[in-house]
């Protein structure tokens, strides 16, 4: 029955509430469909064991409403539940213009801040049509699908009371794209991993301290990358060749980092990674990890020795874009169904590039200028953002 058809006809709200069990919504349905009524609409949840069951169906012919009140009554009693019916018109009521899906991250995530974005959404003229969970572990993940304002200027004010209250919130347009987002490209660096590699190869060069002095600063925007990496690689000249294994072993990867890649491998998804760091830890990455693309800068050597230079081209912010396009050139995915996470100054070129850009506990100048900002310490939680719960990692991992 189509839209225009409900519009004028009769309809009943059937809600049940009580202790969930087997069985409940087919009892229902099986007791409803001796009035021959046709289904417009079913919304069902489940919390803590305790069901909430609704059906909005066409109204029966006069002479059996009744009867069908005192039996869904009656079969409810049976089960120890409640029944409500509730007579109206027509199906639920058109959803607005401009659809969005607000996702929110706390940790925890209390009642004032839930109640501060629910007043937010509300301020921008838009309604909230649906809510449920998403996660509970690492954090807890929520998602409000939402009508009736567009998605840029929500974005814009939800960004703001975020910042304000300290949970993060993520806005995206609805739509199918949302689940045909099929590459994720990543920084390495602070992001994949703890670590800023550059730093592990100058503790073993006696010089961490100046090499963090100069990546702080390009991180921060304030020195050309290029520039800084050429200073910083310089610092390096003389180690041998076969500290490279142990940087790979001083590798610690972000919490999260190996769930977010299994799960999106496990569902068709392609991974990569771009850095300004280098293939000798990179391309390790790549191997242990099941990554399909990485790119990042050569440490030169020279009869076993690193010559403190770096060769080929130099992948900086905008080769990190250049990149991100090559990859997804190569999985044959469109820009707009790209991916990407980062937390610099350099990676800002590669998140404006990408359908979906992610700022991982980064720099305020990176955060501001993403699409979205995650400040919790697990990778696994970009996840959500992208609308899969965590039954869905469960279950991949299971796979």
């Amino acid at each position: 029955m189509s839209a225009s058809q409900t519009s004028d006809v009769r309809t009943l709200l059937v809600k049940i509430f009580g202790k969930d069990r087997p069985g409940i919504t087919a009892g229902l349905f099986d007791t409803l469909a001796a009035f021959a009524v046709d289904v417009v609409d079913i919304e069902q949840v489940v919390t803590r064991g305790r069901i909430v069951l609704c059906a909005l169906v066409t109204e029966p012919t006069v002479s059996t409403e009744g009867e069908l009140r005192a039996t869904v009554h009656s079969w409810a009693e049976s089960l120890k539940l409640q029944a409500e019916i509730i007579s109206g018109t027509g199906d639920n009521r058109p959803r607005g213009h401009g659809r969005s899906h607000v996702t929110v991250l706390g940790h925890p995530l209390t009642a004032e801040n839930t109640a501060a974005i629910a007043a937010t959404i509300t301020r921008t003229g838009g309604n909230i049509d649906r809510v449920f969970r998403l996660a509970k572990y690492p954090v807890t993940a929520v998602e409000f699908a939402v009508s009736g304002t567009e998605t840029e200027p929500l974005r814009t004010a939800l960004a703001t009371e975020a910042h304000e209250i300290g949970v993060d919130v993520a806005v995206v347009s609805a739509g199918l794209h949302r689940r045909a987002q099929r590459l994720v490209v990543m920084d390495v660096d602070s992001t994949l991993i703890q670590d800023e590699v550059i730093e592990l190869f100058a503790a073993h060069a006696g010089c961490e301290d100046k090499v963090a002095e100069i990546t702080a600063a390009a991180m921060r925007g304030e020195l050309d990358f290029e520039q800084s990496l050429h200073a910083r690689v310089a610092l390096l000249a003389g180690l041998d060749e076969s500290v490279v294994e142990k940087v790979r072993a001083d590798v610690r990867l972000t919490p999260g980092a190996r769930t977010l890649i299994r799960t999106l491998k496990r569902l068709g998804y392609q991974v990569g990674v771009v850095s300004g760091g280098f293939t000798q830890v990179t391309d390790d990455l790549k191997e242990r990890l099941g990554l399909d693309f990485a790119s990042a800068n050569t440490l030169e050597v020279v009869d076993g020795k690193l010559t403190g230079r770096v060769t080929g081209e130099v992948v900086d912010r905008a080769g990190k874009a250049r990149l991100l396009r090559r990859f997804a050139a190569e999985a044959g995915v469109p820009l707009a169904q790209t991916v990407a996470i980062g937390d610099g100054a350099n990676d800002l070129d590669m998140l404006n590039t990408a359908g979906l850009g992610v700022a991982f506990n980064a720099k305020p100048v990176v955060r501001q200028a993403a699409d979205t900002a995650v400040n919790v310490p697990f990778l696994d939680t970009v996840l959500y953002l992208l609308g899969i719960t965590r039954e869905e990692v469960e279950a991949a991992d299971a796979g």
